[in-house]
Parts: C-alpha cells; sequence; structure tokens
C-alpha cells in the first residue's frame, strides 16, 4: 500500500472568535457619537457594557435601547476629570463584580483655534479631557486586571490627527499624538500581563462634537478632498475596529493604531 494513502487529515487553522461572551467592557463618553457606536458594537457580541457620561441620563437612553434590543448595558455617571474621585467613582460601578475586560476610553473634546490665539484655558480644557483623564481611567483599568490576574484590552480613542498636523489643532493634535506615545508605552509595559493596548485614529465622523465644524461648506469641501474614499466617515465605520481589537481577532496586536480615515494619512 501506497503511503499518501497514510496522511493525516490536514489541520486548518481556526479562526479566532469575536465573541465577547461573559468580558465586562467601560466605554468612557458613552452617551453620543462614537462611543454610541462603541457600545452597541461590544454589546451587540455578547459584552455586558456599562457606559459612563457626566451626562447620566443621556447615557440611561443608549443603555436603554441596548437592553431593549436584547444587549446587557448600563449606565452611570462619571466625570472622567474628577481625579480625586476617579477611583472611588469607578469602584462603586464595579461594585463587586470582575473588572473590566475592555476599556474605550473615548472621551473626549476639541476647541479649534488659530495656534496664536489658543488661550491657556482651552489648552488645559483639551489635555486635561483628552490625556489627563484618559491615562488615569486606562491605568484604573490596567491595575484591577493587574490584581486580577487578567488578561484584556484597552481602546484609546485617538484621531488621525495623532498622526499628522491640521491648522486650528494645535492643542488638539497635541492631545492624540500624546495618546499615540501612551498607546505605544502601555503595550509594552503591559503586554507581559496579557493586557493589550491599542489606539483606533479615525478620520472626521459625523458626530455632535463635528457637525459645527461639517457644516461649514469649505471646511467639509477640504476634508472631502483629503479623504480618498471620497466621504466623512460614519459612526459604524468605527465599529468594526472596536471589535476587532476587543476581541481575540487581535490576540497579537498592541502598541499599535489603526487608522480608520479613508486614506488621509496615506499621502
Amino acid at each position: 500500500m501506497s503511503n499518501h494513502h497514510m496522511q493525516p487529515a490536514l489541520e486548518l487553522p481556526r479562526t479566532p472568535d469575536i465573541s465577547l461572551e461573559n468580558k465586562r467592557a467601560l466605554v468612557t463618553g458613552g452617551s453620543r457619537g462614537i462611543g454610541v457606536a462603541a457600545a452597541s458594537a461590544l454589546c451587540e457580541y455578547g459584552a455586558h457594557v456599562t457606559l459612563v457620561s457626566r451626562s447620566v441620563e443621556e447615557a440611561e437612553l443608549v443603555a436603554d435601547a441596548l437592553r431593549k434590543r436584547g444587549g446587557r448595558a448600563s449606565a452611570a455617571r462619571l466625570d472622567v476629570t474628577d481625579l480625586p474621585n476617579l477611583s472611588r467613582t469607578l469602584d462603586a460601578i464595579v461594585g463587586d463584580g470582575e473588572p473590566f475586560d475592555i476599556l474605550v476610553n473615548n472621551a473626549g473634546t476639541n476647541r479649534p483655534a488659530p495656534f496664536i490665539d489658543v488661550t491657556v484655558d482651552d489648552y488645559d480644557a483639551v489635555m486635561e479631557l483628552n490625556v489627563r483623564s484618559a491615562f488615569f481611567v486606562a491605568q484604573y483599568v490596567a491595575a484591577a486586571l493587574i490584581r486580577a490576574g487578567r488578561t484584556g484590552s484597552i481602546i484609546n480613542m485617538s484621531s488621525q490627527m495623532g498622526h499628522v498636523g491640521a491648522p486650528l489643532r494645535t492643542v488638539y493634535c497635541s492631545s492624540k499624538h500624546a495618546i499615540q506615545g501612551l498607546t505605544k508605552a502601555m503595550g509594552v509595559e503591559l503586554g507581559p500581563y496579557g493586557i493589550r493596548a491599542n489606539a483606533i485614529c479615525p478620520t472626521f465622523i459625523e458626530t455632535p462634537m463635528t457637525r459645527g465644524f461639517l457644516a461649514s461648506d469649505d471646511f467639509r469641501r477640504d476634508v472631502l478632498s483629503r479623504i480618498k474614499l471620497g466621504r466623512v466617515a460614519t459612526q459604524e465605520d468605527v465599529m468594526g475596529a472596536v471589535l476587532y481589537l476587543a476581541s481575540d481577532a487581535s490576540a497579537m496586536v498592541t502598541g499599535s493604531s489603526l487608522v480608520v480615515d479613508g486614506g488621509w494619512t496615506a499621502e
């Protein structure tokens, strides 16, 4: 009998599971825009999502809509800039439950202004929310995972402006470039614990934060001239990136950034 009949069956690799069943996710800035999109995607794939926001009433509406769709979601009030009470508030939100396996570090703001007109107040407001608060929310989630001996995924919401510069955005670009550096260093330091840290870098998306800018025809025309796919992004365009980075589909990805910019930064 010839040998080739005796070959073992070929073992095909198994596609990673993107189910998030039994995972707990925390989404900051969860009441609008990208936060709602992230929460919706995570919820749909089985995670129990906690949306936190200063405007807890808006977050409650989102959580309610997610529950009506069959998801597991709750909302809580959290001012991420209130660092003296951050740990205490998050401890109360966690209760006696498991730590968060997934963080979408999404709370952020922008105050566009010419560089020479930026005030200290503008600078402090943007850097406080976009960098300082994001840093310490991530620290809280990572520390809780390490204490519990668990792995996890931290997703920092950055921007294409973390890779390039743009007029009227010196402070915003500073904040998002800082998030890129933070994400790389977190990836390096948290890797041995099996905790992954990555950033998502979207282009302009129709959200409450950008609606005012995009209402200007000149601004919109300029934006569309740079986005090679020829359209402004939608909330839905970020959902696949969130699912990928939250799940085992990206098990070997850390300290990295996923640019969802329609080709803006490729040129």
